[in-house]
């Protein structure tokens, strides 16, 4: 399915015009070799441009548009018009002067094989070129000496002619997607799993550049490397049949995807990338923008999926949207040489939307005046789960699998991953402390995965007074006795919720008495008003307890606990800013 729907979603583009026909690819070139028309070497032209990458300014290969190159391992297969000097000039510094002698050989043997017969300027300078250029005298040629060290360092060459690269030469591309096209007669014949098409094998897949982690030469999506992969005594490609025009065509949407950093995300390991049927990229902004930005209001971002939801078209930067249209979600993390698929989604893009406003309906939560954030995307999620990175120090990689399994849960509706709630359960322990966050967390998490009607009562978006749910009454008394002590000891700097937060939410018997013993003596120190005020504070949740403390709470009621801890502390911190003002 993955397969099919990017093979699809290449000849969207191309119908559109914003890909290349099959053959050609964008590939990074450092310089071009000027000929003229007698096929020698007149220039090096310098093709890198600036790039500010941190805190840096380099120099960078520039993109061009070339035939797409060969999947090399480690024997000799020259690539045509563009590539290292090896092939090209028939020099490097590797040490192996034989290798490159063979090099430099396979490269002129495909290009006067392809060009001989080509009727053009361009295309009789670059024949001219290889039958008279000698490797032996490279390191002399004036034009050379300058960046000699550089063009050894493997960087990409392209022969260029009249100002312009020779693969812009109509009879010269055109021989070039002859060539391409022609049907290999040593190319075993298969029917092709992805088109359903009668086609040469695809025996190598072409290389996926671009996911984070992965290796820059790129990395394959589609491969069999030992035996242990393979059945049936096929060998590399056989096992999975898919022709050449398939493997190009996923191949070349996916590259194209993941070359669009602006509509790229990573969340943990894993690279997420988007695209809808038609090839309006539109669909990919507005996806990325609410699921994964944090700028839009709350309002404004429900308002847009629940008009989604009910199929309705909207309006995104003057474009409209189809609730209709069909829409992919793919996450891709690495694994050595390879690609592993962490996730892949496919359904409508109403549904996506219907789904994204029920999640972020669970999500809402009281949030402190501090937090400017109005909503909480994935990837803020996810961050819950680790510890808060300390000043000159990386963040800590949250679980591999987590940010795979919880966008794989919105987008269908189901229940999140217990991972997420695990996560969260220990940074709470370990912090002492609830976030918003991590307060969010646990309500969507219950109010999703749980059933218990006791429980789903205090998953609430502010404070429920009214709820006498036993481990939610302690998580606010808890908050009460905190208060009660912050106001009898001004400057203090460690609280009782740096002490027996954790033991109040696992085994309240033994530490409430204790409390509450110790609030009598903070008590002591107010004055009359504002002692006889937490009294009767403390008084009105102890009315709410009708049952014997538990030695121990599960994780559900410590979930509970820790949520009216985080309501009723929000709702002081609200009272006094509302009386500040």
């Amino acid at each position: 399915m993955i397969l099919q729907a990017l093979t699809q979603y290449y000849e969207d583009l191309l119908a559109l015009g914003a890909i290349e026909r099959p053959g050609w690819s964008k590939s990074k070139v450092s310089y071009g070799l000027v000929l003229n028309d007698e096929g020698q070497l007149t220039q090096l032209l310098h093709l890198q441009t600036e790039v500010v990458r941190g805190k840096k300014t380099v120099l960078a290969p520039q993109e061009l548009l070339a035939p797409s190159p060969a999947k090399r391992s480690s024997g000799v297969l020259a690539n045509f018009l563009c590539d290292n000097s090896s092939y090209l000039l028939g020099v490097d510094a590797k040490g192996k002067p034989t290798r490159t002698a063979e090099c430099f050989a396979a490269a002129k043997a495909l290009h006067l094989g392809l060009l001989e017969q080509a009727d053009s300027p361009a295309a009789r300078a670059v024949v001219r070129f290889f039958e008279c250029w000698d490797p032996a005298q490279a390191a002399g040629h004036p034009a050379l000496q300058e960046d000699w060290d550089d063009l050894l360092k493997a960087g990409n060459l392209i022969f260029w002619y009249e100002n312009v690269p020779v693969t812009q030469d109509p009879v010269v591309a055109d021989a070039w997607t002859q060539h391409y096209g022609a049907v290999d007669d040593a190319a075993e014949p298969i029917r092709c799993l992805v088109t359903g098409r009668c086609g040469p094998l695809a025996r190598l897949h072409p290389n996926i550049k671009g996911v984070a982690g992965a290796q820059s030469s790129g990395a394959s999506l589609v491969s069999f490397n030992a035996s242990a992969f393979c059945s049936y005594d096929h060998e590399q490609g056989a096992n999975a049949p898919v022709s050449e025009y398939a493997a190009f065509a996923y191949a070349s949407a996916l590259n194209t995807l993941l070359s669009d950093r602006d509509r790229v995300c990573r969340v943990g390991d894993t690279t997420i990338l988007c695209w809808a049927a038609g090839g309006d990229s539109n669909y990919q902004d507005c996806f990325i923008a609410n699921m994964f930005g944090d700028s839009h209001s709350e309002t404004g971002l429900l308002n847009t999926l629940h008009h989604l939801a009910k199929g309705e078209h909207i309006a995104w930067n003057g474009n409209r949207l189809d609730p209709d249209t069909r829409f992919y979600v793919l996450g891709l993390a690495p694994n050595a040489a390879r690609l592993s698929v962490r996730f892949f989604w496919q359904n409508t893009f109403g549904r996506m939307a219907r789904n994204l406003a029920r999640h972020y309906d669970r999500l809402n939560i009281i949030r402190p005046a501090y937090d400017k954030f109005p909503t909480l995307p994935v990837w803020r999620l996810v961050q819950e789960t680790v510890r808060k990175p300390s000043p000159g120090t990386r963040p800590a990689e949250p679980n591999p699998r987590l940010a795979g399994d919880l966008l794989l849960a919105v987008l269908n509706d189901m229940p999140y991953p217990a991972t997420l709630l695990d996560g969260t359960a220990l940074r709470i322990r370990a912090e002492c402390n609830v976030s918003r966050g991590q307060a969010a967390i646990i309500k969507a998490y219950y109010l999703r995965n749980s059933s218990n009607p006791k429980l789903k009562e205090v998953m609430t978006v502010e404070l429920n007074e009214q709820s006498t749910y036993l481990p939610y009454v302690l998580g606010r008394l808890f908050a009460v006795l905190e208060e009660v002590q912050q106001s009898a000891n001004r400057d203090i700097k460690t609280t009782i919720k740096d002490r027996y937060f954790n033991a109040a939410s696992a085994t309240p018997s033994t530490v409430f008495p204790l409390l509450i013993n110790l609030a009598q003596k903070h008590l002591a120190k107010l004055d009359g008003g504002l002692s006889l005020y937490y009294q009767k504070k403390i008084s009105n949740l102890i009315d709410r307890i009708t049952q014997t403390l538990p030695a121990r709470m599960a994780l559900p009621e410590q979930g509970a606990f820790q949520l009216g801890y985080y309501h009723e502390t929000q709702k002081r911190y609200a009272k006094s800013k509302k009386e500040e003002s």
